[in-house]
């Protein structure tokens, strides 16, 4: 979690995209300590409550506005790069009108609150020098720079400082509410998915203990399968509810980067299949079966994830190749929910493509994918 989570290092292996969020993650996250400030000198009736620092409130005074700057740079070119470059992975038949809006809501409203930043920091700036007051509390090496944007008069000021000190607190207060209904959740539950992440992902389906006994016999006759394991009640997955916790934190984790979509081969051979979109698809069916939730129970709407959001051509064509879950920068994985779909359609509906079902055949038959037969199968061994 330390590494992939806080130190973000699985997004170094994009370095223009990693230095630009390194930008906005650190410097949001740090500039909003100065909110405990503004929050506690509205409360008490303060000004600038941490002043008695001295020498060292005016240093990260100073970094705070420079962490401002950085992440006005940093959302400024990602708006640039998602509506004027168009960079690829930022689209795709998933990427419907709100998410291209909700990312922009979000970088347009990051720019906002550090544009408040730094006006607010500029008139509190300007007001200390009308007033003449000595020593200046805080150093602002880049609000000073706006001195010419602001009125002159000390009262127009103070309006000013006043009203960027509101909109900055009401506009992070805001924000927060709307994160929960936001592709931003990921900030918070970066943490937590990256902690529950499977360490060593391999791309294969988990064993089931009910399954495993039958599949042993059948490849070895002499096999005597042990009694008193408990029969599941259903294999595989077909909506939300029979998917794990993990596989939904992942959904919900998901911040629509394009970067699983963007590595997936058979994506870049044209398939149906977007890795991004088995998330999104996995999370929009969880939102709709909440609003159908009264009083614990589940009103049946006659849809589930598996054919209608989620098609048989988009799974059968996953290659299991696990490049989605290696490209993700919190380790969140597809390919987990892409085989519990498949393991439904193949143990409960026999609903699998002609060519893997002749495999499945040849396994039963000749203990092996092929056709030939266990007498031949180490043939090709024998020189010539």
């Amino acid at each position: 979690m330390l590494k992939v989570a806080f130190g973000q290092s699985k997004m170094t292996k994009r370095p223009i995209a990693f230095i630009l969020h390194l930008l906005v993650y650190v410097g949001f996250v740090i500039i909003n300590i100065e909110l405990l400030e503004m929050v506690l000198d509205g409360l008490i009736g303060t000004h600038r409550l941490f002043s008695p620092l001295g020498a060292y409130y005016n240093f990260l005074i100073a970094c705070f506005e420079w962490l401002a700057l950085g992440v006005l740079f940093g959302c400024l070119l990602f708006l640039i790069r998602r509506n004027i470059i168009h960079i690829k992975r930022f689209f795709g038949t998933e990427m419907t009108s709100w998410p291209k809006t909700d990312a922009n809501l979000i970088l347009l409203a990051e720019i906002a609150l550090m544009t408040a930043f730094l006006f607010m920091n500029a008139a509190d700036y300007k007001i200390q020098i009308l007033r003449q007051e000595h020593p200046i509390i805080g150093a602002f090496p880049i609000s000073r720079h706006l001195f010419s944007l602001l009125p002159a008069h000390s009262a127009s000021l103070h309006h000013m400082e006043r009203l960027c000190w509101w909109f900055h607190i009401i506009g992070v207060l805001t924000f927060l509410n709307y994160l929960p209904y936001s592709k931003h959740l990921h900030i918070i539950l970066a943490f937590p998915n990256t902690y529950f992440s499977n360490l060593n992902p391999k791309g294969q389906l988990a064993n089931m203990p009910a399954i495993t006994p039958e599949v042993k016999a059948m490849l070895d006759p002499s096999y005597v399968p042990s009694t008193g394991i408990e029969q599941p009640l259903h294999f595989g997955a077909k909506d939300v509810p029979d998917l794990t916790w993990k596989n939904l934190l992942d959904a919900y984790t998901c911040t629509e980067c394009g970067r699983c979509t963007a590595v997936c081969p058979a994506n870049l051979t044209g398939k149906l299949l977007s890795p991004r979109k088995i998330m999104m698809d996995t999370r929009d069916r969880m939102v709709e079966i909440g609003r159908l939730t009264k009083q614990n129970a589940i009103i049946d709407d006659d849809k589930t994830l598996l054919g209608h959001y989620i098609t048989k051509e988009e799974i059968w064509a996953c290659t299991t190749c696990n490049a989605c879950t290696e490209a993700c920068p919190v380790t969140i994985n597809p390919l987990e929910i892409i085989l519990e779909l498949r393991r439904y359609l193949a143990m409960e509906e026999s609903q699998v493509p002609t060519s893997i079902q002749t495999m499945f055949g040849n396994i039963e038959n000749n203990g092996a994918p092929w056709k030939y037969a266990q007498a031949d199968r180490v043939n090709w061994r024998t020189e010539t």
